[in-house]
Parts: structure tokens; C-alpha cells; sequence
């Protein structure tokens, strides 16, 4: 009964996150995940025997399995395909890399106010950003982009000036420029990616979000489409989600079927102990 039992509770776990998946299907960004599974304990009722020549042969360990445990939930680091709207605040990412993301509690300073002083970072594939009243170029939940100031070389947040920009051009390296009233273009800055060298090993931390883990590797920063590897910026485009849903589909049926068999085994088990009670009538 506890071997199925432990069948019952991590089929549930792989049922949550198909569920996952498929309720994530069109965020932007979001990358699915999967669920393996591995044995568990065995009992062993008795050893290898090992050949006594020229009498006997050797025998192999007779071992009944116990259950069997989570094995991992992986992270699918596949591209998202692209979808085309027009925004030109919207971006996405053509290969490897995240935007990177001002984390809570970060200052500003240096010349202008831009150059981050102080403070974290967060990091995300999806790219429907936008300008807030002050010019900044801000995530949906109004978390700073992160990129080179092009006025002092720093790491910091892009500003465009709201009174006198009448457009913005991003290109594919990243470059934000904002035009004038006047049609005088100014590089306001470049937006910096980073990639990792296990993107798996990131940590989720909600709202299209992922923060540095034990086991990511740190941010490796460069300009997008540059020589470190870091992919292309795609202006005026989306990233989508890269679930599968005919593959994640087909698993939920694995997964119910699954579910069906370790419950029916508890079912047989149950009807077993019932004859053994009922042995004495």
C-alpha cells in the first residue's frame, strides 16, 4: 500500500505542474516545466550469490521495491516563439539571455540619478515593457530595466525625457534612442543581458521573474548580440511561452493513468487484507 501510496502523491506533483504549464501557455516568457521520477528503497530478502565452481552457479539479489520519490522538476530553457506587435517598447530575446531587472530596494545616483548605486537584481525573458512618468523604462509591475547609461558608461536605468522625446528606436544590440521634437536622435543607452552558465538552475521568484541560485552560476553581463554569446534583441516583438500543449496533453494522460493504476493497487491491496480477515468465518 505505502509503494502506491507514494505513486499516488508524486503522480498529484506531476498533475500540478502539467497544470502549471498549461495555465502559463500565453505568458510571455514563461518557460515550461517537466516532472521525473526515480526509484525508491528496496528490501532486500536476500544477496548475489557468487559462483562455487565447478558445483554451483551464481545467483542474483532478490530485492522488492518500496515506492518510488520525485526524481526532479526541470526547467525548459527551449525559445519561445515570436510574436509580432508593433510596441516598440516591447522587445524580446533571440537566443540566449535575460533582461536584466533593478531588484526592490535599489538606489540611484551618480551623474543624471540613473547610475544604480546600490541593490540587486532580478532577471526575466518577458519584454512588454514600458515608460513610466518620469521617463524610465519599467517592467509591467514598474521594476526598473537595467542597461548601460550611455551618458556615464554605468549600469543603471534608461530615461528618456518625457517633454521633449516624440519617438523611441531600439535596435537589435540594444541601443535605446530617443528622438526629439526637433528629429535630433540621442542614445540614451544600451540595454545589458545576462546569460548563465546552468539558466536550469535559476530560481523562480514570480511575475515573470528569476533570481540567482546555489546552483545558476553567477550573471555573466554583456551587450545583446555581442561577442560573449549574449542573443539579439528583437524590437517591437514578444517572446512566448514554450509550452507544448499537444505534449502536455499527452502527459496528463500518463500522469491520470498513472494516478489510475497506484490507486487501483491500494484498491487490490485493501481487497487482500479484507480475505485475510475474513479467513476465520
Amino acid at each position: 500500500m505505502f509503494a502506491a501510496v507514494s505513486g499516488l502523491r508524486n503522480h498529484q506533483t506531476m498533475m500540478d505542474t502539467l497544470a502549471s504549464n498549461i495555465s502559463n501557455v500565453n505568458t510571455f516568457g514563461f518557460k515550461a516545466q517537466r516532472t521525473s521520477f526515480k526509484d525508491s528503497l528496496y528490501q532486500n530478502l536476500s544477496g548475489a550469490g557468487a559462483p562455487v565452481p565447478p558445483s554451483i552457479g551464481g545467483t542474483n539479489p532478490r530485492q522488492v521495491g518500496l515506492g518510488m520519490s520525485l526524481n526532479s522538476i526541470d526547467t525548459l530553457m527551449t525559445q519561445g516563439n515570436a510574436q509580432s506587435t508593433g510596441v516598440v517598447t516591447d522587445m524580446m530575446i533571440q537566443g540566449d539571455g535575460f533582461f536584466r531587472v533593478a531588484a526592490a530596494g535599489s538606489t540611484f545616483g551618480g551623474a543624471g540619478g540613473n547610475d544604480q548605486t546600490a541593490g540587486g537584481e532580478q532577471y526575466t525573458r518577458a519584454g512588454n515593457f514600458s515608460f513610466d512618468s518620469a521617463g524610465h523604462l519599467v517592467t509591467t509591475k514598474g521594476q526598473y530595466v537595467l542597461g548601460i547609461v550611455d551618458a556615464t558608461g554605468n549600469v543603471g536605468r534608461l530615461q528618456v525625457d518625457p517633454a521633449t522625446t516624440a519617438a523611441i528606436n531600439v535596435d537589435a544590440a540594444g541601443g535605446v534612442t530617443a528622438v526629439s521634437t526637433a528629429g535630433v536622435a540621442t542614445l540614451i543607452g544600451t540595454l545589458s543581458l545576462a546569460k548563465f552558465a546552468n539558466a536550469p538552475g535559476l530560481e523562480r521568484a514570480g511575475d515573470n521573474m528569476w533570481r540567482v541560485s546555489n546552483n545558476s552560476g553567477p550573471a555573466v553581463v554583456g551587450a545583446p548580440g555581442g561577442v560573449a554569446g549574449h542573443g539579439a534583441v528583437v524590437p517591437g516583438a514578444l517572446e512566448m511561452s514554450n509550452v507544448d500543449l499537444a505534449l502536455e496533453f499527452t502527459n496528463m494522460i500518463i500522469a491520470q493513468r498513472g494516478f489510475q493504476a497506484n490507486g487501483r493497487a491500494i484498491t487490490t491491496s485493501d481487497e487482500m487484507l479484507s480475505e485475510l480477515v475474513n479467513l476465520k468465518r
